[in-house]
């Protein structure tokens, strides 16, 4: 799905059973939030939880933050009843888990336009099982509606047996078939959780690690995360600095109808100046939630 640059560096999940939670989340600086009807709610709280979160999404006061939701899969008693509900929610996108085939995201989309969900609203894929990993191709090419995978790293790990492990090389094939899949189709693709909340040292480096393999951003399970998250991913000063001069260089030479264009001793090419337009459009949009 194109879009105008949308800041995706946090995106926090919070439970649509805990309507303190929901009303929270108006104050926290996450670029998103997911509001939970899948693993955070229990079966008997699932109805409840539905109806709590449309009622917050129409009472609003979110802000410029991407509101999405999490619904259970429509293989399950409450899919088509999440699915009717929240398709008309104001909702920015629907969160599905699961994702095993272009069939389901297909699937999803018939039961969106059924739904009445606007053209505006997007679909987001749960990616956490080996057949969907295995599938990630024709899952991204499966429809324009989806705009973003989630990494679904706990459930990868529950099914593969890998180990959560600092440099997380268990999952790396997973991940990088992943990431490679979503930017071969135009998706935006999201790391996973971190479970230890109190390990702030642990949570940066993954988040460190994140950015360099490439991720839009990460998924975040408690509101602690979100500074440090929104931190690393967020382009530094300095790299601000350079993208404009590699832009006003590149634009000058252009100009001056240079073939080679050098940046403080740099060769520039194109894919230099895409890069520093991304970071400058990215630091932009962040601005603009900023002034909310």
């Amino acid at each position: 799905m194109a879009a105008s640059v949308r800041p995706r560096r946090s995106v926090l999940y919070m439970p649509g059973s805990n309507t303190r939670a929901m009303e929270k989340a108006k104050t926290i600086a996450a670029d998103a939030i997911i509001l939970d009807l899948e693993d955070a709610v229990s079966p008997d709280a699932k109805a409840t939880a539905r109806q709590q979160i449309v009622d917050a999404l129409a009472a609003g006061g979110y802000g410029k933050r991407e509101m999405i939701v999490r619904i259970n899969g429509l293989d399950t008693p409450w899919g088509a009843d999440d699915m009717a509900a929240i398709a008309k929610s104001g909702a920015d996108a629907i969160l599905v888990p699961k994702i095993n085939d272009a069939q389901t995201v297909q699937g999803l989309v018939a039961a969106m336009d059924k739904a009445g969900a606007p053209a505006s609203m997007a679909l987001w894929c749960m990616m956490e099982t080996p057949i969907g990993i295995l599938n990630a191709q024709s899952i991204g090419a499966a429809s324009d509606r989806v705009a973003v995978w989630v990494m679904g790293t706990n459930d990868i790990a529950k099914d593969t047996g890998a180990h959560h492990t600092p440099m997380r090389l268990p999952m790396v094939t997973a991940l990088g078939i992943c990431m490679l899949a979503a930017r071969a189709y135009g998706i935006q693709i999201l790391d996973g959780v971190y479970n230890d909340i109190k390990d702030e040292n642990g949570f940066r480096d993954i988040c460190q690690q994140g950015l360099e393999m490439g991720f839009d951003g990460k998924t975040l399970i408690h509101p602690s995360q979100v500074a440090p998250c929104n931190e690393v991913f967020s382009p530094t000063e300095a790299q601000l600095e350079m993208a404009a001069r590699i832009v006003a260089g590149f634009e000058e030479a252009q100009r001056e109808g240079k073939g080679v264009v050098t940046v403080d001793g740099r060769m520039i090419e194109n894919l230099h100046v895409e890069q520093a337009k991304k970071q400058l459009a990215l630091a932009a949009a962040v601005a603009e939630m900023s002034a909310e």
